[in-house]
């Protein structure tokens, strides 16, 4: 009998008749991991829209090609010569797809400190020339093109660089005031030289942030829309920074002056490389790719997952595109038995509607990385149901909290789980349930899901 023609259990017909999904687009799937029994399942070859399920890819994907101790590495550079402390060129700051780079989740924050000290002990006291971001090692795409504009510009879908700084992320602060006015915007940390704000955002009676961000990589124009609570004095929208490696290489000269290195010309940035001949002359690296993938998958952080993403192109050829990076991973993971050909992959993270997978591929993916000898760093990236990450509201004080292994992935109408259901007798289940358009909030679907999980463990998994 094929696959999706599964006999229906109690816990299923339950689940499908709840009026939350009854209508709902669904792909799911349930299988005994060391046996491959088949314990449930619904249209499991359909694909749907997997959200951030989709980072269970390029972070399963990062750890078979590179390896859990993979570290980004970010060149120091200059062109011409240094002849009695004075650099005859420029310096270069040569990115090649590390997130991490002065962000607020993993990574050393002081590391311009370190670059200062690697400059100076080369014996540069003046640069006759500029400092420039090269951000050739992407392509210019750095807003992915499948991506709604309710999304662009908002800290959580900031522009993917091959130089990011400070998460790509600025905190616009407005000062809150009478029902009705509009926000006044006071500052942004960081500064950003050069940004402009056309600013729509109204104080009404709301409790909650409903403000957005929207603006285009390399424009410094943000435009300011929704509404914040009235009255509230100093209020923060989070947005994307529109050049986050033009401002790396401006604090990057400002904190070399300070440290008594003169610069004559101001930092610029160039998208496509010079041609001009470099000397190396510092490497800086990340924290290991495990560190950046639990990062990425724990706490769900898009930018960590597109930069992954990004990166794949590169085995095809340079500048990175989107469009090699999706064929490498369907590529790579057809090779590898994974039925993923009738996935559409439009990004990394998931953000993209157009993004579909199935919840057969999503399976048979985790399955193979179970048995892989990155399972460790794979698995240890993974939120625990009612303990950690996006995982822990899901079935907290139930017999599964603790249980479940697994990535969820959230947008409007939208809840989906895939990962591992560890049981008591030491067997595992792998699993993916993916609830699209469904009749009600994501909280609303997510309850139903832990509900039918609950009772599928109950009456087969004890």
């Amino acid at each position: 009998m094929p696959l999706w023609f599964c006999a229906s259990a109690e816990s299923l017909d339950i689940f499908m008749n709840s009026p939350v999904t009854a209508t709902a687009n669904i792909s799911l799937l349930v299988q005994n991991l060391q046996t491959g029994e088949l314990i449930d399942c619904y249209r499991p070859q359909n694909v749907a829209p997997p959200a951030s399920v989709m980072k269970l890819l390029p972070t399963a994907t990062a750890l078979e090609t590179l390896g859990a101790d993979y570290r980004f590495s970010t060149y120091i550079e200059y062109s011409g010569s240094i002849s009695d402390g004075v650099l005859h060129g420029d310096l270069y700051v040569r990115g090649t797809g590390d997130p991490t780079l002065g962000s607020q989740k993993t990574g050393d924050r002081n590391f311009l400190t370190r670059w200062v000290k690697a400059i100076r002990e080369a014996g540069i006291r003046e640069i006759r020339g500029a400092v420039i971001a090269d951000l050739s090692y992407f392509d210019a795409d750095a807003i992915n093109p499948g991506w709604i504009w309710e999304d662009i510009g908002n800290y959580y879908a900031p522009g993917v660089y091959a130089l990011s700084y400070m998460d790509n992320t600025m905190n616009v602060v407005l000062r809150s005031g009478a029902v009705g006015s509009i926000a006044e915007v006071q500052y942004t940390v960081p500064e950003v030289p050069g940004v402009q704000f056309d600013n729509h955002i109204r104080c009404t009676s709301i409790t909650h942030d409903g403000a957005y961000v929207h603006g285009a990589a390399y424009n410094y124009t943000r435009y300011l829309t929704g509404s914040v609570p009235s009255n509230q004095g100093s209020f923060g929208v989070q947005g994307d920074l529109p050049n986050p490696g033009l401002l790396l290489v401006q604090h990057l000269s400002q904190r070399l002056e300070e440290s008594g290195v003169t610069i004559t010309a101001e930092p610029m940035y160039i998208s496509e490389a010079d041609g001009k001949h470099r000397t190396l002359l510092y490497t800086w690296q990340s924290p290991t790719l495990r560190e950046i993938i639990y990062e990425t998958n724990i706490h769900s952080n898009n930018l960590y997952a597109e930069s992954l993403f990004r990166t794949f192109g590169g085995r095809y050829q340079l500048p990175c595109t989107i469009h090699n990076s999706a064929d490498f991973e369907k590529d790579y993971w057809q090779r590898r038995g994974v039925k993923i050909r009738s996935a559409r992959i439009v990004d990394g993270c998931g953000l993209a509607p157009q993004d579909a997978v199935s919840a057969e591929t999503l399976v048979q993916l985790l399955t193979y990385m179970y048995r892989s000898p990155s399972k460790d760093a794979f698995y240890a990236s993974l939120p625990v149901s009612g303990q950690s990450g996006t995982l822990r509201s899901l079935l907290p004080g139930t017999e599964l909290a603790g249980r479940i292994h697994a990535k969820s992935g959230t947008i409007a109408a939208t809840k989906n789980f895939a990962g591992y259901i560890e049981l008591p007798n030491g067997q595992t289940w792998v699993f993916a349930v993916m609830v699209s358009f469904g009749n009600g909030k994501p909280k609303d679907i997510q309850r139903v899901i832990g509900n039918y999980l609950l009772d599928l463990y109950k009456s087969k998994g004890r």
